[in-house]
């Protein structure tokens, strides 16, 4: 599966639990990490966990590998790595005390939950 895809796949899963603000960032030319970094947020420790759980099994059906999920426990921060792509699933209160969107501000927006709908 291309990146492109697993994207719009991951994203999906992430939507599908109700994660709110769901934000695509294009770390291409910007971080050596991925390519993308997915940036969302649950109003509960079960939430972000179901959110985070719903994203992994998505990624290893496209027969993806999970490279590391961590924070799973807390689920304050919880960090999917699936390699060309990084899930931040934060807790509400979490997600703005770090504000990874402003951290990364020169990296372009990707509107993948448009290109879902449409």
């Amino acid at each position: 599966m291309e990146t492109k895809e697993l994207l719009k796949t991951v994203v999906k899963a992430a939507d599908d639990k109700r994660a709110e603000d769901i934000v695509v960032l294009n770390m291409e030319g910007i971080s050596l990490i991925a390519d993308y970094f997915i940036i969302c947020h649950g109003n509960s420790d079960k939430q972000v966990q179901a959110i985070a759980r719903e994203m992994r099994d998505a990624a290893q059906e496209a027969e993806i590998e999970v490279k590391k999920l961590e924070g799973f426990d807390e689920a304050k921060w919880i960090l999917v790595d699936m390699g060309d792509i990084i899930a931040h699933i934060f807790h509400r209160d979490e997600r703005s005390y770090y504000n990874l969107e402003r951290l990364w501000g020169d990296a372009p927006f990707e509107d993948v939950l448009g290109e879902l709908t449409k």
